[in-house]
């Protein structure tokens, strides 16, 4: 007995001599030799090791080696995809004998990866197969018996059946990103990373922070089973990501294997878009204060090219909205569907300031015509149309088939009620029906179809709305007053073009419009009959209108060119008529108004052919700065008989001449 343990005192003795004595007998050298020459040979890449390798095997297996540096291929700026400060390995020796992986320490300091590519877009992270060896021996034929291994298989690899991991760290990495094509360059630094693994069936935690343009991130991920993940299961999962623009967590499930992907609930909080834009290095541009607090939760269920997000809570700025979207990314094009509901969409933080408002226009005078267009309102009128060309490039970008509702939109001083749009978008062709539009207490429909498969855009609309209040909706929309009433319009319209001018200049279409129970302001046709002068002139336009219970009409459109023919207007004691046209390339008006005193008091429901005095009025130049004035020389060549009479049965303040028998037009201007 005695023996035996002598015996095995000398085996353990020998058995730790001849541990610490192997590494002297495997020069450092060539180890480094057969490394670089490996990596060579599996890589194509050149592996360089400038500093001191160390390799010990008591108490454990461990590889030290320093300034280790993996080249990049030809054509890209920088040098080396991968450079090591430092790399210290350190295994578990009686571990490794069973099976066993234990890892004591895997440290990496200093390490800088640059992911480049180059300027046809290849990376390179992506190596090249390595030629076969010249003058290889055709492969052999198979002489094995059925059921034994054939030679030319390789045997399955055993792997270890356990993994647990020590002391294993990331220390001062850095990630630099450089893309070829635009020479942009993005840095991470900063990266320090604590992973801890008991056994492959134990949880998973990594821990960490890093710097990215001038702001810190800490980052924590756990995970239940890494074994679950690499047999292609699913496991638990959380992650959270927290800087000061944005703070990010996700707890729910991952799932390995091809079809890998996520599950879970998704809180996302960003205290300001336009500082988290300005920190990702895209820094919004658009006027307006808005773009402020955002947050978004919900449940995000991620797996191959497809990704969805349901039962979300929105929260940007004010508005306040809840939803479901899909995007799958498997096709031509991104595929997107969904739904929103917004409680109250309120536009305008995100508007630009509004112009300095343009001077009122004022009456024309009398004899000489309207108020005289400045030469600048002109050109303003002209420029009012961007010759810019139209990209609509986005009507190609993603396939889309969403809903969205409002409580409410403000746009501007315009206040839109409970909206409901259908949007849907396919090869270029976009459909946007308006279901429902509650606008000034009317309601209304309508839909617009865009073009995008040829060059340009192409637009087809149609509108209809019932019950309008005009005042209301012309003071918010264009601080004017000069229409008030209810409202009704039917529109149909279509054009294509490559510019808004183009557009413009080229549509064609119809429509009907008629407004109930109101009256114009700034002009009075009634008091026009007793003295056309002062019609236009006396007073303050606010202080003169012309009251109706319908105002009227249709109108085509051809080429951008609004024509109407049939314009009417009924009030008691008062008939008018227009027609003229709209240049809505040159954003000018040229119309003409022919109202009629009427000789009955029958009113508005009368026979608007009855006779009486016909006072032609001049409606023309740009639509910002409208002028009105009297067609005298229409108004010298009625019938002034016919005329006379009816003014002095009605007004009894103007009488025919009696060496005549016709109306003074004297009289007629009050002289």
């Amino acid at each position: 007995m005695k023996k035996i343990l002598i015996a095995l005192g000398v085996m353990v003795i020998l058995a730790v001599a001849a541990l610490i004595v192997l590494p002297g007998l495997v020069p450092a050298d060539r180890i480094k030799d057969e490394v670089v020459t490996g990596v060579k040979t599996a890589t194509g890449r050149d592996l360089s090791i400038q500093g001191k390798v160390a390799v010990a095997v008591f108490p454990s297996l461990s590889v030290q080696v320093g300034n280790v540096a993996l080249s990049n291929p030809p054509g890209f700026s920088s040098k080396d995809l991968l450079r090591l400060g430092a790399v210290d390995v350190r295994l578990k020796l009686m571990p490794l004998l069973s099976g066993r992986i234990e890892v004591d320490s895997f440290v990496l300091v200093d390490p800088v990866i640059t992911l480049e590519t180059d300027r046809q877009g290849k990376g390179n992270w992506v190596f090249d197969a390595p030629a076969a060896e010249a003058g290889s021996p055709p492969e052999a034929k198979s002489t094995a018996k059925p059921g034994a291994a054939k030679p030319d298989e390789a045997p399955a690899a055993a792997g270890p059946s356990d993994l647990r991991l020590g002391d294993v760290r990331i220390s001062n990495g850095r990630l630099i990103q450089i893309d070829g094509k635009t020479g942009t360059r993005q840095e991470v630094s900063g990266i320090n990373l604590q992973v801890g693994l008991k056994s492959l069936d134990s949880p998973l935690s990594a821990k960490g922070g890093l710097t990215w343009n001038g702001k810190a991130v800490q980052i924590d991920l756990g995970i239940d089973s890494l074994k679950a993940l690499m047999d292609g299961g699913a496991t638990k999962m959380a992650l959270s990501v927290d800087s000061e623009p944005v703070t990010l967590g996700f707890k729910g499930s991952a799932k390995g294997g091809t079809a890998a992907g996520v599950d879970g609930d998704l809180d996302l909080n960003v205290p300001s878009v336009r500082t988290l834009a300005a920190w990702a290095g895209a820094p919004i541009a658009m006027a307006g204060s808005g773009l402020g607090p955002l947050a978004i939760k919900g449940h995000l269920a991620a797996a191959g090219t497809r990704v969805a997000f349901t039962k979300a809570a929105i929260g940007l700025d004010a508005i306040k909205a809840s939803g479901d979207v899909t995007v799958d990314t498997g096709g031509i094009r991104p595929n997107i569907r969904g739904r929103l509901d917004v409680d109250m969409l309120d536009l305008n933080p995100y508007l630009p300031p509004e112009d300095a408002a343009p001077a009122k226009a004022g009456g024309g005078g009398a004899g000489g015509g309207g108020k005289e267009t400045p030469p600048q309102s002109q050109t303003q009128a002209k420029a009012g149309w961007s010759d810019d060309p139209i990209d609509a490039s986005g009507l190609k970008a993603a396939d889309v088939d969403f809903a969205l509702s409002c409580a409410g939109i403000n746009i501007r001083k315009i206040k839109v009620g409970k909206s409901a749009l259908k949007l849907a978008l396919k090869d270029g062709r976009m459909v946007a029906d308006l279901t429902e539009l509650a606008l000034y207490r009317g309601a209304g429909k309508g839909r617009v179809a865009l073009d995008g498969t040829q060059p340009g855009v192409g637009l087809d609309a149609s509108f209809q709305l019932k019950g309008l209040q005009a005042e209301p909706f012309l003071m918010d929309a264009a601080a004017m007053d000069r229409l008030s009433g209810t409202g009704n319009f039917d529109v149909t319209v279509a054009g294509r073009g490559k510019s808004q001018r183009q557009i413009v200049s080229s549509l064609d279409g119809k429509g009907a419009a008629t407004f109930l129970d109101g009256a114009i302001k700034g002009i009075n046709l009634a008091a026009m009959v007793r003295n056309v002068a002062t019609a236009f002139t006396g007073g303050p336009a606010s202080t003169e209108k012309t009251d109706f219970a319908e105002l009227g009409g249709t109108f085509t459109i051809a080429r951008g060119i609004v024509s109407n023919k049939d314009l009417a207007l009924k009030s008691p004691l008062l008939r008018v008529e227009g027609r003229g046209t709209v240049d809505l390339p040159q954003r000018t008006v040229n119309y003409r108004i022919d109202p009629k005193v009427v000789a009955s008091l029958e009113g508005q429901g009368g026979s608007s052919s009855a006779a009486g005095i016909v006072v032609p009025v001049l409606v023309s130049g740009p639509w910002d700065n409208l002028g009105y004035r009297p067609d005298l020389e229409a108004l010298l060549k009625q019938n002034v008989q016919n005329v006379g009479k009816a003014v002095e049965g009605l007004l009894g303040g103007v009488k025919p001449t009696e060496s005549g028998g016709g109306l003074n037009p004297l009289k007629l201007f009050g002289r």
